[in-house]
């Protein structure tokens, strides 16, 4: 492999992998075409009684150790295929057969059988069973299966006091959240989105009957008003889907309290993430000290745009999940800073897809006036820079990772320093990469790459979770003030 000038700060990489886990599945609806779905349907009808409580009684010993709540899982798709038929003859089935059907239009999804990658870390919310200079830490992974459809899911570990980690056990049960359907949506955010895509004006009408704090089913009732009493045009049509992409990219769930947080996966289920939720950069905000928040900034993905989201939390239990707008939200890469910057919010961004930008704003969900931070400058990062996660707080400065692409679209890690005060100033940067792709990291789905979604500063080190060639993960750690010692200043 190419060697840059190597930076002289010792890289300590713990003997510890994260690897894709096969074995990790949900359940997916397994849809079909109308036709086939009342064949399916008149198949499993025309079976004997017996042979129905049979094939039942079968699939689910098959199948409950891998799933919580299976038949739950049954009924439930039942339910889902049921209500988009044209006749209402199954409704009054007995559960059995309810049961039995619902299994035919389930299938198992392995979420991480491809990849485990792009971690990034912050403090659990619990520190009560902690030890002196211990501290408890959550880390996020972006879990990758077929048809490179990607996820969120969690593990959690305690850091000693040496910044060493030791991981907790790991549940071999796996489960996608529950909608909440009573969530709410902000009408000032969704006018000011639709304002953004020059969208408002033709659907203004709709939201002038809705409150401040409105739901799905009040602005259905809304669009159908609007409707009996507006001349419709195509534009007005294509306006109102955008206004319900825009409630569907916006949404609340929650998993079972009593689940265990490595059970719990963040999985597409939005028109616009239904093919990945990217590279999520979790932030503990603690602009209130006595109630701090989780932030992740994301991408979804729906198999021919991205749109940057925005997911909030304060247990890893429940999440609100919502879009980020205004013109600074265009790209990929965004993180947020874990406090405001002289009353406002602060991002990271890179908007033009090759330079470092920051924002500020009164507004989390609301980006606008990027600010040129960073071109590329050194030859390890020619192609493009960004960051690493969310800049992290010394008394030296702002510590920002960044990664930088390089020759071969090499992916290294780097490493710069911002104003306490005015972090749209650099004050210090190491001109060599902190961390390369090792001969053993190099291969893997995408060859040659480091990459992180955030790190954190634990005593007197800097602990990093990393992807290896967007396959598996691992943590490296560097003393801090050896890292802070290595920065050049910047005029």
């Amino acid at each position: 492999m190419m060697k840059y000038d190597k930076c002289d700060l010792i890289a300590y990489r713990q003997d510890i992998s994260f690897l894709p886990n096969e074995n990790r599945v949900i359940t997916k609806m397994f849809g079909l075409d109308k036709v086939r779905i009342y064949k399916v349907f008149d198949r499993i009808l025309k079976m004997t009684e017996p042979e129905r409580l049979s094939l039942l009684k079968n699939v689910v010993q098959s199948f409950e150790k891998r799933h919580k709540n299976l038949k739950r899982l049954f009924k439930d798709n039942f339910d889902q295929i049921n209500s988009h038929l044209d006749i209402t003859i199954y409704n009054d089935l007995p559960l059995e057969k309810k049961l039995l059907i619902g299994a035919f239009f389930t299938l198992e999804y392995s979420i991480e059988s491809a990849a485990l990658f792009n971690p990034s870390v912050v403090p659990h919310p619990n520190q009560n069973i902690t030890k002196k200079g211990e501290k408890k830490v959550i880390i996020s992974f972006r879990a990758v299966g077929e048809g490179h459809m990607s996820s969120i899911v969690f593990r959690s570990g305690i850091l000693d006091k040496n910044g060493d980690i030791k991981m907790d056990d790991m549940s071999s049960l796996v489960e996608k959240a529950n909608d909440i359907e009573t969530a709410e949506y902000c009408k000032n955010n969704f006018a000011m989105k639709l304002k953004d895509i020059g969208k408002y004006d033709l659907v203004k009408g709709i939201l002038d009957e809705l409150l401040d704090e409105f739901t799905f089913e009040e602005m259905t009732g809304s669009i159908a008003h609007f409707r009996e009493n507006t001349a419709q045009t195509v534009e007005h049509d294509r306006a109102i889907d955008t206004l319900r992409w825009l409630a569907q990219s916006n949404y609340e769930i929650e998993f079972d309290v009593d689940s265990d947080l490595t059970e719990r996966v963040i999985f597409p289920r939005s028109t616009t993430d239904i093919r990945a939720i990217e590279d999520a950069r979790f932030v503990y905000f603690t602009e209130n000290k006595k109630n701090p928040i989780y932030y992740a900034t994301y991408t979804a993905y729906n198999g021919f745009s991205i749109l940057p989201q925005l997911i909030q939390t304060k247990d890893f239990c429940r999440y609100k999940i919502c879009t980020l707008m205004g013109a600074g939200s265009q790209n990929k890469g965004m993180a947020l800073f874990p406090e405001k910057i002289n009353g406002k919010y602060a991002m990271i961004s890179r908007n033009d897809s090759e330079n470092l930008f920051i924002m500020y704003s009164d507004d989390i969900n609301y980006w606008v006036e990027p600010e040129l931070l960073r071109e590329p400058k050194f030859d390890w990062e020619f192609v493009q820079v960004g960051n690493s996660g969310s800049p992290l707080k010394t008394d030296k400065g702002w510590l920002l990772l960044t990664h930088g692409v390089g020759p071969v679209r090499i992916y290294s890690i780097g490493a710069i320093l911002l104003d306490l005060k005015n972090p749209s100033k650099i004050i210090g940067e190491i001109k060599e990469p902190i961390l390369i792709p090792e001969e053993d990291e190099r291969n893997g789905y995408v060859p040659n790459v480091v990459y992180s979604c955030g790190a954190i500063i634990h005593n007197d080190y800097l602990v990093m979770p990393y992807a290896a060639s967007d396959s598996r993960s691992g943590i490296v750690k560097y003393k801090l003030d050896d890292l802070l010692d290595k920065m050049t200043p910047v005029e």
